[in-house]
């Protein structure tokens, strides 16, 4: 059903200064900025490899992203897989009795777009996007990899992913822990809750860039909370608007 992860959403408070962060310190390319009135956001997409991060900023606070922030903060949002035909998606999905919030696709920043209730998905909001034709991405220094999703039983939210995308299964070292994806591309981890701070949801972003010096040198000066390895980094919460965020190095093909 789906190809690629087209985006993940991240709910802020403001996008002039989640700018300085996801574009101007990671240097993730601005894609496009609009206004969607039907969401009740103005929300931006910036490109990251194949992906693209959405930054999502309420026009008010009785918006659903108003009410996500007031109750939980800014941090990670929804998560949005890229499919050829929307509307026969939702149709089939609405077919088997899947829980949706769109029963018929509605215009987007990604394109026509719906979006399935959170708990027809282990309580992670899922969207669905076709792009208008044309669509590319501007070349970035970082790149999505991995989304990590905290679960009790993994093994049964990976189930309910393949059977509703159709996402393959992509080996992963031991553990109590499932993988999904595209090999050599964009993944999704199912790990305990336990694993996760005992967090259940969209708990972490992982990112890969090629030279990790020149972005370690950039995140200082915006001075960045780090926890810096031989070849990887992490980013504290507080310094990325709430998103647990991983870059390792990474060669790019």
């Amino acid at each position: 059903m789906v190809t690629n992860v087209h985006h993940v959403g991240i709910a802020v408070k403001s996008l002039s200064q989640a700018y300085r962060f996801w574009r101007d310190t990671l240097g993730l390319p601005l894609s496009r900025e609009a206004v969607v009135a039907e969401q009740g956001v103005r929300a931006a997409l910036l490109a990251a490899g194949a992906s693209e991060i959405e930054l999502l900023e309420p026009l008010s606070a009785e918006s659903a992203v108003g009410r996500f922030l007031a109750k939980r903060g800014e941090g990670l949002h929804h998560i949005c897989f890229k499919t050829a035909d929307v509307a026969s998606d939702l149709t089939a999905l609405r077919a088997r009795g899947v829980p949706l919030i769109d029963s018929e696709p509605r215009q987007g920043l990604a394109g026509r777009i719906g979006f399935l209730h959170p708990k027809a998905c282990h309580g992670v909001l899922v969207e669905l996007a076709t792009p208008s034709n044309g669509e590319t991405h501007a070349e970035s220094p970082v790149r999505f990899k991995r989304l990590v999703i905290g679960s009790p039983a993994p093994d049964d939210a990976a189930k309910t992913y393949q059977d509703l995308f159709g996402l393959p299964e992509v080996e992963v070292n031991g553990g109590p822990r499932t993988m999904l994806g595209w090999a050599g591309g964009a993944t999704l981890l199912m790990v305990p809750a336990g694993e996760a701070r005992g967090m259940e949801g969209l708990v972490a972003l992982s990112m890969v860039a090629p030279e990790l010096p020149p972005l370690v040198a950039r995140l200082e000066k915006a001075k960045a909370s780090l926890l810096l390895g031989a070849a990887e980094l992490t980013v504290e919460p507080a310094s990325s608007h709430g998103v647990h965020l991983h870059i390792s190095r990474y060669h790019f093909p």
